[in-house]
């Protein structure tokens, strides 16, 4: 079960991202609201948070949460503070009762992760692609075009044509054609 718990959040967030089954995983624990009422709304219990990469707007939350739930961070790179373990390209992680492959995705942010759910047809895709083409900027420090770009490209080798559902880091989870979405991102950021 995923559930963004951000959906309806009208301050400057991330979607955040519940995932509830073997291993209950908070996916980004945005900003500038009160996450922890709305998951100890769903559970009583959390087991971990996984971060797509450290922006503000992903992680203003995350002191709340681990004080609230006392749960350890797992990101690409421990040296940024409030990241207590490393997750390597292409390890693998169970979110809820998954098993995801790590990504790293460059260009956005140098510590971006994109979590993919071979089985299942499910990508956390961060802030690398969105709905309709859309991509994560560059103009921020750490951004690069062809970085971004670069990543895409290794994202759309990953995925099966057949992928039923993207989670992206801001608007709405993709459930019709995500994969068409990634490929249009592709072309979108070439053209940009």
């Amino acid at each position: 079960m995923i559930a963004n718990l951000a959906a309806d959040v009208q301050a400057f967030t991330s979607n955040v991202f519940l995932v509830e089954g073997d291993r209950t995983v908070l996916v980004d624990p945005g900003a500038n609201f009160d996450v922890v009422e709305r998951i100890r709304a769903r559970t009583d219990d959390l087991d971990a948070v996984v971060l797509t990469h450290t922006h503000r707007d992903h992680v203003g939350n995350l002191e709340a949460v681990t004080d609230a739930f006392d749960v350890d961070v797992w990101g690409y790179d421990p040296a940024i503070e409030g990241v207590d373990h490393a997750i390597g390209d292409d390890e693998r992680v169970t979110l809820g009762s998954d098993e995801y492959v790590a990504l790293h995705t460059p260009g956005h942010k140098d510590d971006h992760l994109c979590f993919y759910a071979e089985d299942r047809g499910i990508l956390f895709a961060g802030d690398l692609v969105f709905q309709n083409g859309s991509f994560g900027r560059t103009d921020l420090p750490e951004g690069d075009r062809e970085t971004l770009i670069e990543s895409i490209d290794r994202v759309l080798e990953r995925i099966s044509p057949d992928l039923s559902e993207m989670h992206t880091g801001h608007g709405p989870s993709v459930t019709t054609d995500p994969y068409d979405h990634v490929q249009l991102a592709a072309r979108m950021a070439r053209q940009a």
